[in-house]
Formats: structure tokens, sequence, C-alpha cells
């Protein structure tokens, strides 16, 4: 039998992306009927005082006109017009929504309390290609939240990275929520390695996607020794490696050393000429803020000091957390007109 050509493979690939494509029309065409819908009995609730009596005797005169047709219960009726009255008067989201899929708009316009936290969690499930299962993970993680808390002056940084992109800040967080791990209560660092490669893929979630994982007890050799780094990764968009050393204490300036070190050998021996310099991350259990300011004032290497939690945050406080943050923020507008 003769070599297959292997320019074949092009059509594979044609095939694909048109099945894409039309699978892309017909959803948003659904999203466009839901939303039709969605504006009919939203008019006619304004205007004629319907209620969802009303919206069950027109679900009732759909499946028998329509037997068979699933979707349009009197719940999914009283959904899209819920889905118009949010976005409605909202032009800046309303083409997002025809992006994804119905099911998870209706994870986040019935979740998300206003149209920044729509907006953000639209554009994230856009970009990460969100399933279902971690769309709803992220929203209990407080993902929003406590990505707006960590665009505060960030004191947990080193060296300013002049040479990476300027939204480093949106990449790394100030705490990493681990709930996912099934840990006892006091555990060592090599348990808090482990379980984290065991859980992999659920931990890449919360790090997010443009990090690759290069392996545990990353071998370094430097002289005659061996240095093992805990965790190894590279982040597709900064282009550069990431080491992560895990704690299972509240960080101490000494930790640092032993990072820098990392880090060096690192961009002398791994790291490629077109690739950024290597960042640290130290995962510790807790921190005090202020210590971490000291000891990362004249400290040369990029390196981030990052805490961990293993249970879900408390979303309630950190909205009201963010609440008291944007109205400081607002006073401080003012005061400066």
């Amino acid at each position: 039998m003769d070599k297959l050509n292997p320019h074949f493979s092009e059509v594979i690939h044609l095939i694909q992306k048109a099945r894409y494509q039309a699978l892309k029309a017909v959803n948003t065409e659904l999203i466009n009927l839901y939303w039709e819908i969605g504006k009919y009995i939203s008019e006619r609730t304004t205007q004629e005082g319907w209620g969802k009596s009303t919206v069950v005797q027109l679900a009732n005169y759909i499946q028998t006109q329509e037997p068979g047709t699933k979707g349009f219960s009197d719940k999914n009726l009283w959904r899209m017009k819920q889905f118009y009255d949010t976005y409605a008067h909202s032009p800046k989201l309303a083409p997002l929504v025809r992006e994804l899929s119905w099911t998870h708009n209706l994870i986040i316009f019935s979740r998300c309390k206003t149209d920044e936290e729509r907006e953000f969690y639209l554009h994230l499930c856009k970009r990460e290609n969100y399933n279902k299962r971690e769309l709803e993970r992220q929203i209990n993680a407080a993902y929003f939240e406590r990505t707006m808390l960590g665009k505060t002056p960030n004191a947990a940084l080193g060296t300013p990275l002049q040479v990476l992109p300027q939204n480093i800040g949106n990449v790394f967080k100030e705490t990493y929520v681990l709930e996912f791990l099934t840990l006892p209560e006091t555990f060592t660092e090599n348990e808090l390695e482990t379980a984290l490669v065991r859980k992999m893929k659920s931990f890449l979630l919360e790090l997010g996607r443009d990090f690759l994982f290069m392996g545990e007890q990353y071998r370094l050799q430097v002289g005659n020794k061996d240095f093992f780094i805990d965790l190894l990764f590279y982040h597709r968009q900064l282009q550069c490696l990431v080491a992560f050393e895990l704690k299972t204490t509240d960080f101490a300036p000494e930790h640092l050393g032993q990072l820098n070190f990392y880090l060096e050998a690192l961009d002398r021996d791994v790291k490629k000429p077109h690739e950024n310099p290597s960042i640290g991350i130290l995962l510790c259990k807790g921190k005090d803020s202020e210590v971490v300011e000291y000891a990362l004032s004249r400290h040369l290497s990029p390196t981030l000091v990052s805490e961990y939690q293993m249970a879900l945050p408390d979303k309630k406080l950190l909205q009201a957390k963010l609440h008291e943050l944007i109205e400081l923020w607002e006073n401080q507008k003012r005061e400066e007109i």
C-alpha cells in the first residue's frame, strides 16, 4: 500500500473546521431564538401584565403545536425572559452571550450580581473554554472577587518585571484555593506536593490554562550537586519558566534564598535564549504582608509570595471587601476632582 499523502491531513482539518463553524452557527441561532422569545415575554409582561400562569399557558401551547420539542417548559421560558432582561440594556455584553452555550449563559446570568462580574465570566469562559463544572467551580471559588481584589497594589512582588507583559498582575494570585485536595488537618510538604500532582487537572484550573506542567521534583545540577524544585511550570503567554516552592508554614524571609538560587540555575541552564527570566512562587500556608514587603524590597529575582487555603472562600465576605474597595476608589477619585 502506497504511503498516504501527508497533505491528506489538511482535508481532515477542513472537515473539523467546518463542523466547528456549523456548531457555532447553530448555537448562535439558538441563543438568538431564546433572546427573541425572552424579549417577547418581557414586553408582554410589561405591556399586558403577563404573569407566570400565562407563561405556563404559552409552554403548553408550544407543546401542542410543536409536540416533542424540548427546552420550552414554563420554567425555561421564564429564564429566557430573565436572560433578555439581564442583557437588554447592555450593548457591550449582548454580543458576548451569543458566543457561549445556553448552559453557560444560564449559570452566569443567574449567579452573577453585576454587569462587571457577568462580563468577567463571559470573557473568561470564552477564553478558557470552560465546561459547566469548571465554570461553576470558578464562581464558587469567587474567582472574580479574588481577581479584582488582587488588582490592588501588590507588595508581594519582588523586582519590577520590566521585560514581562504589563498584565502580569492578572496571571498570579495572592491566594490559591485548593479545596479539591483531600488532605488531613496537618500534612507535610511532600504530601502537599503529591496531592497537587495527583490533582494536577484541578490545580491547572486554579492556576489558569496558560500554565504547562513540566514536572515535580525537577532536577537542577549545579557543580557536583543535585537540587530539586517542587513543581515547575511553563507559562505560554509570559514565555517563562515558573517555579513553585511549597511551604506548610507561614512565609519566612529565609525561604527566599533557596528559591532565588533555583531561579538563577533555571535562567543559566534551562531557560532558552528567547524566553523571559524565570519567576518564582512561594506558596505558603499564610503570610504577613509587611514581612513580605520588607523581604522583597531588595530582592533581585522576579518572585511572588502567595498563600493557599483548603476550603472555598466566603464569597459574601469577599464581595463585601470588594464593595468597600470600590467605594474607596470612588472617594479618592472625587477628592482628586
